[in-house]
C-alpha cells in the first residue's frame, strides 16, 4: 500500500530527475493525498496507470532510438538503395521474428506502383530472382488493393491473412505460406506518399502485433526518409549529367563553328575568286559545282552548330532541303533525278532535319555507287500526319558482301531510329535499289490528353 511518505518522496526524486509531470505539481499532489485518504485503491489504480503509461512511452523511445541506428548503420554499409532495403528487411525480420516483409514503391507521379522486393521465410525475391514469377497474381492484386484502399494511404491496417478486404488471389498465397496476421504501413513524407512496407505479426497478434507494428512504423519513418534522400540524390546526379552533356554539345559546336564551318568559308572564298577569273567550258561547270557543294556543307555546319544550341526553326525546311539536295546531286552527274514532293504534314525541326540528312545521303549513294539510269526521291503524307520519303534507282543493286557495310547506311539507320521511324532498304542485283523511311507522330498518352 503506497503512503503519503511515499508519494511526496517519489515526487522529490522526480524533480530532482528533471522529470516532473503534471500529475507531481503542487495540485496534482494534494488532490494524491486527497485520494489516498478517500480511496486508497483508485489511487493505487491510476498510478500503476501512469507507470504502465510511463513504460509504454519509453518502450516506444527505444524501438524509435533502435530504428534510427539501424537505418544509419546500414545508409552507412550499403549506400545502394537496393542493398540497403535488403539488409534492413533482413535485420526487420530477424528482430521482430517475423515471417514475411515486402516493400512497394510508387513512381515519380504516384500513378503506378510494383512490389519492388520481399523477403518469406528464408527466401528472398525481386524482379531478377528466377522465382518472382510464382508471386505475380498476388503481387498484382495486393498492388491494385494498395492503390485503391483509400485509408492505406495514411494510416498503418492490420490485417488477418484471410481477411475479407484482402483480394482472394492474395488470401489463397497467406494461407499457402502460413501467414496469419499482417501490417501494412504507408512511407509517408510531409508532402507525398513513397510506397508501403507490410509485415507479418505472428500467430499471436494480442501478444505480439503491438511492438512489431510499433517497429515496423519506426522502420517506416526512417525508410522515407531515405528514400527521399536518394531520390534528391539521384536528381542531383541527372542535372550534374544533364549539364555535363550540354557543355559537351557547346564544345562540339564551337569545334564545329571554328574548323569545318570556317573551312568550308575558306574554300567558298578561294573558288569564288577563280570563277571571277576567265574561265569557260567543263572547269567553269565544275567550278560552280564545287562552289555550291561547299556552301551547302558550310550551311549543313552551321545547321549543326544551331542543333547543338537548341534554338526555334522555321518549320517547312525540309522541302527546300530536299529540293536542294536534288539540285546540287544533279550539277554531279548526267543521271536524271526525278523529285516528287506531294503535301507534307507538319515537321518538327528536329524531325526535319533527320529526314533531310537521310535524303541527302540516299541521293549521295545512287548517285556515286548505283550506275544507274533514273533516279526519283518521292515524299508523301501518310494518313496525313506522317511522312513516307522514298530514294529509288535502277541501277546495279547493293551486292550483299557489302550490305549494311559503310558508315552512310549506318549513319541513315540511327537517324531514322532518332526520330521513331524505320529505315528500310530494298536492293537486288542488276534491279536498283530503293530506301524508305516511314515516319508517324507518337501517340498521345493520357497524361498528354
Amino acid at each position: 500500500m503506497y503512503d503519503l511518505w511515499t508519494m511526496r518522496r517519489r515526487r522529490g526524486e522526480r524533480i530532482i530527475n528533471g522529470v516532473m509531470t503534471d500529475s507531481c505539481s503542487a495540485q496534482s499532489l494534494a488532490r494524491a493525498d486527497e485520494l489516498l485518504a478517500e480511496n486508497p485503491e483508485q489511487l493505487r489504480v491510476k498510478l500503476a496507470h501512469e507507470i504502465s503509461e510511463r513504460r509504454r512511452a519509453e518502450c516506444m523511445a527505444n524501438i524509435q532510438s533502435h530504428a534510427v541506428q539501424l537505418t544509419l548503420d546500414l545508409i552507412v554499409r550499403e549506400p545502394d538503395p537496393a542493398s540497403f532495403f535488403r539488409l534492413l528487411m533482413q535485420a526487420l525480420l530477424e528482430h521482430t521474428e517475423s515471417k514475411a516483409c515486402g516493400v512497394w514503391l510508387l513512381d515519380e507521379d504516384g500513378s503506378r506502383c510494383n512490389l519492388w522486393m520481399a523477403y518469406i521465410g528464408d527466401r528472398f525475391y525481386s524482379k531478377d530472382s528466377e522465382d518472382w514469377h510464382t508471386l505475380a497474381l498476388a503481387r498484382q492484386d495486393m498492388t491494385a488493393h494498395l492503390m485503391q484502399y483509400a485509408q492505406g494511404w495514411s494510416d498503418t491496417i492490420d490485417y488477418d491473412g484471410d481477411d475479407a478486404r484482402l483480394p482472394e488471389s492474395v488470401r489463397e498465397f497467406n494461407g499457402e505460406i502460413g501467414l496469419s496476421s499482417l501490417a501494412i504501413v504507408p512511407l509517408i513524407l510531409p508532402t507525398r506518399n513513397l510506397g508501403w512496407m507490410a509485415l507479418s505479426l505472428g500467430d499471436d497478434p494480442a501478444e505480439y502485433a503491438p511492438w512489431r507494428r510499433a517497429t515496423l512504423e519506426a522502420i517506416a519513418l526512417q525508410v522515407a526518409l531515405a528514400l527521399h534522400q536518394n531520390r534528391l540524390r539521384e536528381q542531383s546526379l541527372d542535372e550534374a549529367r544533364r549539364q555535363a552533356v550540354l557543355e559537351e554539345r557547346n564544345r562540339i559546336a564551337r569545334d564545329i563553328h571554328d574548323t569545318l564551318a570556317q573551312g568550308f568559308a575558306g574554300i567558298l572564298m578561294q573558288l569564288q575568286s577563280i570563277n571571277r577569273a576567265e574561265v569557260a567550258g567543263k572547269t567553269a561547270k565544275s567550278i560552280d559545282t564545287a562552289i555550291d557543294l561547299a556552301r551547302t556543307h558550310m550551311i549543313d555546319a552551321r545547321r549543326s552548330v544551331g542543333a547543338l544550341h537548341p534554338q526555334d526553326a522555321e518549320p517547312g525546311d525540309v522541302v527546300a532541303a530536299l529540293e536542294r539536295a536534288a539540285e546540287l546531286a544533279r550539277r554531279t552527274t548526267d543521271v536524271p533525278i526525278e523529285l516528287v514532293i506531294e503535301d507534307l504534314p507538319p515537321l518538327g525541326p528536329g524531325i526535319e532535319r533527320e529526314i533531310a540528312g537521310i535524303a541527302q545521303e540516299a541521293l549521295t549513294n545512287a548517285v556515286r555507287h548505283a550506275r544507274a539510269r533514273t533516279i526519283r526521291v518521292h515524299a508523301a503524307a501518310t494518313r496525313s500526319v506522317g511522312l513516307r520519303l522514298s530514294v529509288a534507282d535502277d541501277g546495279r543493286g547493293i551486292a550483299r558482301e557489302r550490305f549494311g557495310a559503310g558508315f552512310g547506311l549506318t549513319s541513315m539507320q540511327e537517324r531514322a531510329e532518332r526520330i521513331g521511324g524505320s529505315l528500310t532498304i530494298v536492293t537486288a542485283p542488276r534491279a536498283g535499289t530503293e530506301v524508305v523511311l516511314a515516319w508517324e507522330p507518337p501517340p498521345f498518352t493520357i497524361a498528354e490528353l
